[in-house]
């Protein structure tokens, strides 16, 4: 065998590998890179997807946080005012009151003042009748009637 007619075989053999790689192997070797490069853009956008939801998702929550403490803020502030309003009120009916007992107790020592200058009108009464009973009695006398009028005095 020459070199030519070696080389022209093993050139014949390759030009057979050559056709026989392209035809049955490399198709699936693309198929699987491409495959691969499929699924990885996929994965990434998938990845690039799930970041802007993500950061949408805290966007709707940072605002719904934002909302329920505005809420919150304002539940405390009616809270506070409906108290405040409460205290007046209760202060108010609290007055009202002190000034009904205030003014039954002052119609009730009027009542009491009355009943006492009732009582001691009667007590003077009583009194004046004596002191008139026993002047009577006595006979009529200067200083003896004085002495009784200062005894009467006395009892007054």
């Amino acid at each position: 065998m020459s070199i030519n007619a070696t080389l022209i075989i093993q050139m014949i053999v390759f030009a057979i590998l050559v056709w026989f790689t392209m035809k049955f192997v490399w198709p699936p070797i693309t198929t699987a890179l491409d495959e691969r490069a499929k699924k990885i853009a996929d994965g990434l956008s998938a990845a690039d997807k799930a970041k802007n939801e993500l950061a949408a998702a805290n966007k709707r929550v940072e605002a719904q946080l934002s909302a329920a403490r505005d809420d919150a803020n304002k539940r405390l502030a009616d809270a506070e005012r409906l108290a405040q309003q409460m205290i007046e009120e209760a202060k108010g009916r609290a007055s009202e009151e002190a000034a009904k007992i205030i003014a039954a107790a002052r119609a009730e020592a009027e009542q009491e003042s009355v009943k006492a200058r009732e009582a001691l009108r009667e007590q003077v009464a009583g009194l004046a009748v004596k002191g008139a009973e026993a002047i009577l009695r006595k006979e009529v006398n200067a200083s003896v009637h004085a002495d009784l009028l200062g005894r009467l005095k006395a009892e007054l």
